[in-house]
Parts: C-alpha cells; structure tokens; sequence
C-alpha cells in the first residue's frame, strides 16, 4: 500500500454559505501544494466533506486535481476533517 504523507494542513474558516464552512489547503511531502479544497457540512448534519476545485467550461465543470485513488483521497479527505473538527469543536 502506498501512503501519502501529508506535511501540512491549512484550514480557513469562512462564513457558513450553502453548507461550506472553511478551505482547506494541505502540503503533500514537502513537496506538492494543494489548495481550495472546500470543506462542506454534511446534509444530514453527521460531520463533514471535501471537495475538490473544478473550473466551469462552457457548461462543464472540469477537475482541477483531485485524488487518483480511494487511499489517498481517503488519507486526504481523514487528515482534512480531523483538522477541521479541532478547530470548530474548540
């Protein structure tokens, strides 16, 4: 099994808009900067989940980045609302 280090975890909190509540940026081994990542509350309101930037082409929506795998956007999406969960249950 191949495992992603993440060497940073960035959250911004913002105001609540649709159920987006921060962007989240991280840092894959010192190396790859990942950035607005958003950070949305669930609908049934169990927690949290991410998703990645696209950009609207046309009437596309194009992927940015996004993970390759089900372990690392696993490992991306766990580290995410970990921090996440620090920072709004203080």
């Amino acid at each position: 099994m191949n495992t992603i280090k993440i060497t940073e975890i960035q959250i911004v909190p913002i105001k609540p808009n649709n159920g987006l509540v921060a962007f989240a940026s991280i840092v894959l081994a010192d190396s790859l900067y990942l950035g607005s990542i958003g950070v949305y509350t669930r609908i049934d309101g169990t927690g949290y989940r991410i998703t990645y930037p696209t950009k609207k082409i046309g009437n596309k929506n194009i992927n940015i980045y996004h993970p390759i795998n089900k372990e690392t956007g696993k490992a991306i999406e766990e580290a995410i609302i970990s921090k996440v969960k620090e920072i709004f249950e203080r």
